[in-house]
């Protein structure tokens, strides 16, 4: 196993032209991925984001070539526009880097290898967390990590303008600058109008639920809680917000579901929700089970269970008498 020494091979340097084209360089699990986040999405293009793009698979290795082609040509067209851009890959073959310091001599725009020198340990054992199509097979990710060892000291002769070893630069400020910037828009701390009263609903149910939130201030289903509505087109659903669960003053959601105790109930039955997949859940009509689903007429999974066995007494004792020691002491007198 080769280690990645950072000696006086090269000249230390943490310049970043913007714009430039930032080329990452390291094995699978190195962490390149969170250094590319570290610029606006817009900025980075990863191999894995456009295997997905043609495949559906962001795993997909037979999908490689086209996820290049595709990948290529945004490239192209970004560095025609001297758009700061950063490729986010392995990019651990000589072949690859060479055709990405190609396309940006062509366009005029400085080059960039940032090395990410992860140890080739860490790299495998972070495979083990990984989806199983993402997941890379150890002599894959030892092969990756030496070929990365091996190409650090003629990163300059092969034509980057600047080579760059993460563990030298500064990149947490903006990273948090640009979440600063997204959570202050969102609480309106920037001017705007912000989120307002969908903030809650963004952080339970995730951004893409809030184009199809509908309040709905004038109902009275919910006993005085405040009403929304999920619509689009023909599928719909009710939800109720909770300004006091369990009575500890908490804040949170309920969806209207179905009573599981009888098809022809005229009340509302509610269970609690969470998140998006609860939301699903409800929309199945799986949620409609959920044991915390309570009923304005029959109550919780409880309250119909001993309603049940009240039901099975009764049916037992044809004399409706369910206390077995008074019948005892009938017997006994008679």
């Amino acid at each position: 196993m080769k280690t990645f020494r950072l000696d006086n091979a090269l000249p230390v340097d943490t310049s970043i032209p913007d714009p430039s084209l930032v080329v990452l360089i390291g094995a699978a699990g190195s962490g390149k991925s969170t250094w590319a986040s570290t610029w606006p999405a817009t900025q980075v293009l990863e191999l894995d984001r456009f295997r997905a793009l043609v495949s559906d698979d962001a795993g997909c290795q037979e999908s490689t070539d086209d996820a290049v082609f595709a990948l290529q040509a945004v490239l192209e067209a970004r560095l025609a526009r001297r758009k700061m851009t950063v490729v986010d890959a392995t990019n651990c073959e000589q072949t690859v880097r060479a055709n990405l310091i190609a396309t940006a001599r062509r366009h005029g725009v400085p080059t960039v290898a940032l090395v990410v020198p992860t140890p080739a340990s860490v790299c495998v054992e972070r495979q083990e967390g990984r989806p199983a199509n993402r997941r890379v097979p150890e002599p894959v990710v030892l092969a990756q990590h030496a070929a990365m060892v091996d190409a650090w000291s003629g990163l300059p002769g092969e034509g980057f303008d600047h080579v760059v070893v993460a563990e030298n630069l500064y990149r947490l400020q903006p990273l948090l600058q640009r979440l600063s910037d997204a959570r202050r828009a969102e609480l309106g701390w920037d001017g705007g109008e912000g989120l307002g009263d969908l903030l809650l609903v963004r952080r339970y149910f995730g951004p893409e639920i809030l184009p199809m939130w509908r309040w709905r201030d004038a109902s009275v289903l919910a006993g005085g809680d405040r009403v929304a509505e999920i619509r689009l087109g023909a599928d719909h659903i009710v939800l109720a917000q909770r300004n006091d669960v369990d009575g500890a003053g908490d804040v949170g959601f309920e969806v209207l579901v179905g009573c599981a105790a009888d098809d022809e109930c005229e009340g509302q039955a509610w269970a609690p929700v969470y998140n998006v997949t609860d939301l699903l859940r409800a929309l199945t009509g799986e949620l409609m089970n959920d044991p915390d689903v309570r009923c304005t007429v029959h109550g919780g999974a409880d309250d119909v269970d001993q309603e049940a066995d009240d039901h099975d007494l009764q049916a037992d004792d044809p004399e409706g008498r369910a206390d077995l020691e008074a019948q005892y002491a009938d017997a006994v007198s008679a």
